[in-house]
């Protein structure tokens, strides 16, 4: 929490999702990209493009795996220690070095996309300078997101770490050496965490251990590691397979299975009875300037805790409302109260094999491609694919989550489904989640993004939470426009999906900045939505383990929702649906000030 979440973990928590993606391999790129108009550009905007891509540059060979998510394969090989004094102290100067140079330019003289990247650059790295005054690197672990996690979905072969030819397979045992030493950084760092009073509530470290249980195996070919030495290519020679098996038994045996033991010994022997029984950020020291921190670089905005939690009050009764009506249209004749239970309990609402649930999905693919060109004229070129979540984090995972795809489109985007709890994933969700996660959501957001010719790394690949998650949940509201939301019970889905959203402002401000306990915001999701029990637990434990990102949905929906009624009023017969949302995409991700200030230039034009 002491920095932005990096492009891996953005990407994995984008259903979540501090998380926190070239038109050709980066891996080819290593030089600065430059821009078609580069040869004519003015001095100060060459200088720009030259110093923000040599910044890029040394930010992936701090960030690994960074470089691997964006198809730059140079460092594949390497796992950095992001958890050491010596890390922070390199990363925070390349920020202060970078911030310092491009400061020293005149910005006055750079115009359209260079100023524009000038403006971001500048505030990135103020931002994250910002950040380093807080120990997030103290508190490295959680059931929502942290490597241990996110090591085992690249080590399966199913994630973004190539295993295609020898080398390899080669780079990932480099990797997986460097893993155990994180993992003792992280024990370190806790420790410390320990004796400055820094540590995670139980909840979250009761529900990391399973987790870390869950790759601890004793037959080492059971091992999610092993998997990559199941479907080795044929490029690779018998002999080279029997090296290579023999190397992978040793690293995952002898370094990380060992690993997670050290870990989960230490979590659950030495570190679970120093956690704290409060849930909330600002129980920690400096923790209520920590929160508005996080608040103040999720959301873009200067809107306090206080203003977000009445937001969020004012919101769910507005969706109560639209809830009634859903109500009085599919004749239940009972309370709001007794609708949710109805909907919780009848088993018409829910999937009977995990399969129903992934096929559901798949028919939504079909028909917003069909639709989508109604409402878009800038479309991805990247597909997207459809897969159940593994099945050793389903149990502590959402119900949907977006990984993206490769920047040339040739490794897919990933819709991963959670088949875990059937009875936690009722169909009236489907279509909304769709929407949301995929297309035109953010399958649409970020793989545009990735492909936009141009503009410099840092911002094809970068990402802001409000705007992300802001424009997944638009895309939710986008369903009827699309033919969709037809059956009145699906609608509902949307209203259910949206006041979950609308629930995420209340809890989360709540428990971080008004003191409220798990059970309280618990009992607040629930009297208030027909969410199971099982999803709205993990759902506050979530925003217990990474506080602040669930503000980023509702806020961000909320200003692009208000710039398109600004626009729809202020142009009338002339607004263009297409046009808006190719303005919306055609930067990338933007800070929320930022992009009112583009859309109402628009408008003035």
């Amino acid at each position: 929490m002491h920095r932005a979440i990096p492009v891996f973990a953005a990407a994995v928590l984008l259903a979540a999702c501090d998380r926190g993606a070239e038109q050709t391999p980066a891996a080819n790129a290593a030089a600065p990209a430059a821009t078609p108009a580069a040869a004519t550009q003015p001095a100060p905007a060459q200088q720009l493009n030259t110093l923000v891509e040599e910044y890029y540059d040394k930010f992936l060979e701090l960030n690994p795996l960074n470089a691997t998510f964006i198809d730059d394969h140079r460092y594949d090989d390497r796992l950095a220690n992001d958890l050491s004094p010596d890390w922070m102290a390199e990363s925070l100067a390349l920020e202060k070095d970078y911030l310092a140079k491009v400061q020293a330019l005149d910005g006055s003289a750079l115009t359209g996309q260079d100023r524009l990247s000038y403006d971001i650059f500048l505030r990135d790295r103020r931002t994250a300078i910002e950040g380093y005054d807080f120990p997030g690197e103290l508190i490295p672990v959680n059931q929502f997101f942290s490597l241990p996690n996110f090591f085992a979905m690249l080590g399966s072969g199913t994630s973004v770490q190539p295993f295609a030819t020898y080398d390899d397979y080669q780079h990932f045992l480099s990797r997986m050496r460097d893993y155990g030493v994180w993992i003792d950084q992280a024990i370190a760092n806790m420790k410390q965490g320990v004796e400055r009073g820094v540590v995670q509530p139980r909840v979250v470290i009761e529900r990391t251990i399973p987790q870390l249980e869950a790759q601890i195996v004793e037959d080492w070919t059971k091992s999610l590691f092993h998997r990559p030495i199941e479907s080795m290519p044929e490029s690779i020679t018998p002999e080279q397979k029997t090296e290579l098996t023999t190397a992978y038994e040793q690293a995952v045996t002898g370094a990380v299975v060992p690993a997670y033991k050290r870990l989960r010994d230490y979590l659950r022997d030495e570190y679970l009875p120093h956690t704290r029984a409060t849930v909330g950020l600002t129980a920690l020291p400096n923790g209520e300037a920590w929160y508005a921190y996080l608040v103040k670089t999720t959301t873009t905005t200067d809107l306090t805790p206080d203003q977000i939690h009445q937001i969020g009050l004012d919101e769910v009764a507005r969706v109560h409302g639209e809830m009634e009506a859903v109500k009085t249209q599919v004749g239940f004749k009972g309370t709001l109260q007794e609708f949710f239970k109805h909907l919780r309990t009848d088993p018409k609402f829910y999937y009977k094999d995990p399969q129903q649930l992934l096929d559901a999905y798949a028919a939504q693919k079909a028909k917003v491609a069909a639709a989508a060109p109604k409402l878009f004229s800038l479309m991805p070129k990247a597909d997207f694919e459809i897969r159940p979540v593994e099945e050793f984090r389903a149990k502590s995972s959402a119900a949907a989550q977006y990984q993206p795809a490769s920047p040339d489109g040739k490794r897919p985007g990933i819709f991963y489904v959670n088949t875990y709890d059937l009875k936690a994933r009722p169909n009236y969700t489907v279509e909304a989640i769709f929407l949301h996660e995929a297309a035109p959501g953010h399958h649409f957001q970020i793989s545009i993004q990735q492909e936009l010719p141009g503009l410099p790394r840092f911002r094809r690949f970068g990402g802001y939470t409000a705007y992300d998650e802001g424009w997944g949940l638009y895309a939710e509201t986008l369903g009827k426009e699309l033919g969709m939301y037809q059956d009145p019970y699906q609608y509902y889905g949307k209203l259910s999906a949206e006041m979950l959203r609308c629930i995420r402002l209340v809890t989360d401000t709540g428990m971080h900045a008004k003191g409220w306990t798990r059970e309280q915001a618990l009992k607040y999701m629930l009297d208030n939505s027909s969410m199971p029990e099982t999803d709205a637990t993990a759902e506050i434990e979530r925003y217990i383990a990474i506080p602040s990102q669930a503000l980023a949905y509702k806020v961000g929906q909320l200003k692009i929702s208000e710039l398109r009624a600004k626009s729809e009023k202020a142009l009338g017969d002339r607004f263009d649906i297409r046009e808006f949302h190719k303005l919306v995409l055609e930067d990338g991700a933007l800070p929320l000030d930022v992009l009112e200030a583009k859309i109402d230039r628009w408008i003035a034009q």
